[in-house]
């Protein structure tokens, strides 16, 4: 049975990938950060999350993975997230074609004002 954690930006699954199909699994799990691309991401912050995340699953090992464990690691890692956006090491993909600042408001110059941007 596939069990999954989805918060705004991090969505965990009790499966693996195979070509691009989600295959379910018992005891693997894998994430996808991000899939609405709503966060500017470099190489350094993706490997940050993907370091938390094993971080998590590490501080977790022995226990089942159940629905509520996969949650509190989902929701672990959009706090993380979050601290990642707030100490700017992240910013808002201005761009993209959804946007939602359930993070907090971006950080923009002075004259610019995000909320009344239109996408490039």
């Amino acid at each position: 049975m596939l069990l999954k954690s989805t918060t705004r930006h991090i969505r965990i699954f009790t499966a693996e990938i195979e070509g691009r199909d989600i295959v379910p699994s018992p005891d693997k799990l894998t994430i996808d950060i991000d899939p609405d691309n709503e966060l500017v991401w470099t190489d350094e912050t993706v490997q940050r999350v993907y370091d938390k995340f094993e971080e998590l699953v590490a501080a977790s090992s022995g226990q089942d993975l159940t629905e509520y464990n996969i949650r509190r690691i989902g929701s672990d890692l959009e706090h993380f997230v979050r601290s990642m956006l707030q100490q700017g090491d992240l910013s808002y993909n201005l761009g993209a074609p959804v946007r939602n600042y359930s993070l907090g408001l971006p950080r923009v110059a002075e004259n610019e004002n995000p909320l009344t941007q239109s996408p490039a």
